[in-house]
């Protein structure tokens, strides 16, 4: 009698001979172009083996364990202890029983959302036994005692980045939801995923740039970033945009929005439904938008003077030409309201009130406690960084965004090596993920400025630290009506260090708290129903106390922020067409600026 195929065995098919060997054929060729061009590139090169400097921070945490031996054993005689419960509950799940779970994962955790992980024996033990590995690695870093706040910080973050890579959901033989893709391809979906690899090397020149999203579905100024409007005004470092009506009246007092120049504009224009700047214009400003270059060695010595003097002192006199208005609303987001903040001190000293009122999207001015990025931030690191910056003239975007995407890597990282690599899957068409690989780069001087003078040595917060365009620039001078927006979960410029700015800013000061993080957070349209967000009328100087004392809105906070902008005047004027008043426009928006990509 011939035997029976078994359930799995049936479900599984041999790959198209075919793909194998087109696949195959494409990968020896493709390879030897990739590897040939990297190590071109490599040639006379002295790459540095640590580049992040973590190696001398690992070494005195070890030094730090082996002082207190007692407490190290502790933490392996718990883990063991938890191991041997696991293996007893596994024996008795394989024999009918249904004991509880040693360990579970967070609830945001999506990594394990299959249902074989909790209904599978073999899987149920994989992902207990990663789990128990994990907080195990995490309670012997957090037990080294003894160490720099800077270098304790630093081995707790890149602890986590190994945890989160040794992950068994990144891996073929240990993720259910691949073994079963692969089960019913016949293999089909690994040979997709090599090609995909590939095809992120050749991207990156050897370097891996992983895909997050279909970016051939996107087109910047036909899909997304279509507010219409006009470049009314250019100089080495932006263009201006303003846009175009809907309304017959508008307020008097425009608009100016200062966005990052470590990413580009148009986060908040992506699309129609989820436009800050659409749905400003509709309700009655007249929007000015900062479009930052993309720089390259020609703009090696620009600086955050230039920066200053180029982007809002320069805005606010060809608004002024363009509405004929002296003072405006201004919008500062991210390192844009850092900008903002320093330029409000340096026009406080010389008695220019241009700037109405100013809004600061997760700004941070006092960098103390400047969140995980601080990791990046010290001098070894520093000096490596300007060393390699003084070769190009600019910091290369790809290092940028690989910078924010390690903040998160489970959600920007794993979960597309899983998605391209080993599902075999193309990257789902997402707008605000093309928006974040569309990177930029930054100015030799100017980076390194910043990155010294602010999240190093604090410099901004401390009156007369720092010194632009001939002032010594005070925040405790700045008097100007303040809106604060900050996000609970924020990765970037943590919640608790943006309200800092409450208690140093002279002028009346709303602080809000929105739910999410440090882009769904902001752009977070009414229309949508997601996200809450916190409002305290009182100021305490401890964030956990404004915190508890604080009322949770539901929805978006832009209605909040659109009725106190607009309480700071309420005059309305006839609306304004770009390129009417005494600026001609030079181009449609969203202009040429923004169009020019990192790889360009």
């Amino acid at each position: 009698m011939a035997d029976k195929e078994s359930p799995n065995a049936s479900s599984f098919r041999l790959p198209d001979p075919a793909l194998v060997s087109r696949t195959m054929a494409d990968v020896a060729e493709r390879g030897q172009r990739i590897v040939s061009d990297f190590l071109k590139r490599q040639a006379g090169s002295s790459a540095d083996p640590d580049p992040l400097k973590i190696g001398n921070a690992f070494l005195e945490m070890t030094t730090r364990l082996m002082a207190n031996p007692a407490r190290l054993v502790q933490a392996q005689l718990g883990f063991w202890h938890d191991y041997l419960t696991l293996w007893q509950n596994t024996a008795r799940r394989m024999m009918g029983d249904d004991p509880q779970p040693v360990i579970a994962e967070d609830d945001k955790d999506r990594r394990f959302k299959d249902d074989a992980w909790r209904e599978h024996e073999v899987f149920d033990f994989i992902r207990q036994t990663y789990l128990l590995s994990a907080r195990y690695f995490r309670s012997v870093v957090e037990g080294a005692e003894g160490l720099e706040p800077k270098t304790a910080q630093k081995v707790d973050f890149y602890t986590r980045q190994f945890v989160d890579a040794m992950s068994p959901t990144n891996f073929l033989l240990t993720n259910p939801e691949v073994l079963r893709r692969t089960a019913e391809t016949g293999g089909e979906n690994l040979l997709r995923g090599l090609s995909n690899l590939l095809t992120d090397l050749e991207r990156g020149r050897g370097q891996l740039k992983i895909r997050m999203t279909d970016d051939t579905k996107f087109k910047v100024g036909e899909n997304i970033a279509v507010t219409p409007g006009k470049v009314v005004y250019q100089n080495d470092l932006m263009q201006l945009i303003q846009y175009a009506p809907t309304t017959e009246k508008v307020l008097k007092r425009p608009l100016l929005i200062i966005p990052p120049w470590i990413n580009k504009f148009y986060i908040l224009d992506l699309r129609p439904k989820n436009s800050f700047i659409r749905w400003a214009v509709e309700q009655g400003h007249t929007v000015f938008v900062i479009s930052w270059v993309n720089p390259d060695e020609k703009l090696t010595e620009k600086g955050f003077d230039d920066y200053m003097l180029e982007g809002p002192h320069a805005a606010l006199d060809a608004i002024e030409k363009a509405t004929g208005e002296k003072g405006a609303n201004v919008i500062g987001y991210c390192l844009g309201g850092t900008l903002l903040a320093s330029t409000l001190a340096q026009m406080a000293a010389k008695k220019d009130t241009r700037v109405k009122s100013a809004t600061f999207f997760t700004t941070m001015v006092d960098f103390e406690e400047a969140g995980e990025l601080g990791v990046f931030i010290d001098e070894e690191q520093l000096s490596a960084l300007e060393q390699k910056m003084s070769k190009l003239g600019y910091l290369e975007g790809r290092e940028m965004a690989t910078t924010f995407n390690m903040l998160r890597a489970n959600d920007l990282i794993w979960s597309f090596v899983v998605n391209n690599y080993l599902m075999g899957q193309e990257p789902f068409p997402f707008d605000l993920l093309y928006w974040n690989d569309d990177s930029t780069r930054m100015p030799a001087r100017m980076h390194s400025f910043y990155l010294r003078r602010m999240y190093q040595q604090n410099d901004l917060v401390k009156p007369g630290g720092v010194e632009l365009l001939g002032v010594k620039l005070d925040l405790r001078k700045i008097k100007t009506p303040a809106y604060i927006l900050s996000t609970r979960e924020d990765h970037i410029a943590p919640w608790k260090s943006t309200y800092r700015a409450t208690q140093i800013y002279q002028g009346p000061v709303r602080f809000v708290l929105a739910a999410s993080g440090h882009i769904a957070g902001v752009a977070n349209p009414p229309d949508a129903g997601k996200y809450s967000h916190w409002i305290n009328e009182e100021l305490p100087p401890d964030p956990e106390a404004w915190f508890k004392g604080a009322t949770e809105l539901a929805g978006s906070w832009w209605p909040d922020w659109h009725r106190w902008v607009s309480g700071q005047d309420k005059t309305m004027v006839s609306a304004r067409i770009p390129g009417e008043g005494a600026l001609p426009a030079i181009e449609d928006a969203p202009g040429a600026f923004v169009k020019v990509m990192a790889t360009d």
